[in-house]
């Protein structure tokens, strides 16, 4: 990923939190005979372990393509917004500011392998269940639904787990404008999930 320095993300939380944050991933594989081959597929993400943990319906054929330890990268898209020169205050002074894009992305390398024990299973859909439902007023649980329903439903699925082994992180958040221009984007997009971003980087900034 080209990424330059300005906006290079190194620090460990930041790029586990957006990837929490945004669990929907992106995960392409390069295969021999197919070519690239990309699925959508939301992440459990454990970062004491540098694993995620997934599924897929059984008749995906991507678990079936992986194998043991397949090579993959799983791309986590943050919060993005388009920056209109109209926001700069430099622009009434000389002009010379164009268009750009602003967005948080974490790109995660390493090895995938695909699960069929139901014990795995089961304890996967308990924790993204739990995970996903904690801020629901009467949470849905697993076991709400009928065991043989259940049963059914995890032999329907493959798990996935993706070992990682290295993350990269941009985010490109104006940092290549002065104070006044960067200020001028952050009350442009003020209430939105960049902005949000943006504050809390120019915060820790200044801490």
């Amino acid at each position: 990923m080209y990424t330059p320095e300005a906006f290079a993300e190194r620090r460990p939380a930041a790029l586990y939190g957006l990837m929490r944050a945004h669990p929907l991933a992106t995960v392409v594989i390069a295969h021999p005979a197919q070519g690239l081959v990309a699925n959508l597929l939301p992440w459990l993400v454990d970062e004491e372990q540098g694993l995620l943990r997934g599924h897929v319906a059984r008749g995906n054929p991507l678990w079936q393509l992986v194998g043991e330890g397949h090579d993959a990268l799983s791309l986590f898209q943050g919060p993005q917004a388009y920056v209109s020169p109209s926001l700069y205050p430099s622009k009434t002074e000389h002009g010379r500011v164009v268009p750009t894009w602003n967005y948080a992305v974490v790109q995660a390398h390493g090895r995938l392998r695909a699960v069929t024990d139901r014990d795995w299973l089961l304890a996967l859909v308990n924790r993204l269940t739990d995970g996903h439902e904690a801020e629901r007023a009467r949470p849905w649980r697993v076991d709400d639904a009928p065991p043989d329903y259940l049963d059914g439903m995890l032999r329907a699925i493959v798990g996935l787990e993706f070992r990682i082994e290295r993350l990269e992180g941009k985010f490109k958040l104006s940092q290549n404008r002065d104070e006044r221009d960067r200020d001028g984007v952050l009350r442009g997009l003020a209430g939105s999930a960049l902005g949000d971003l943006m504050a809390a980087g120019a915060a820790r900034d200044e801490a």
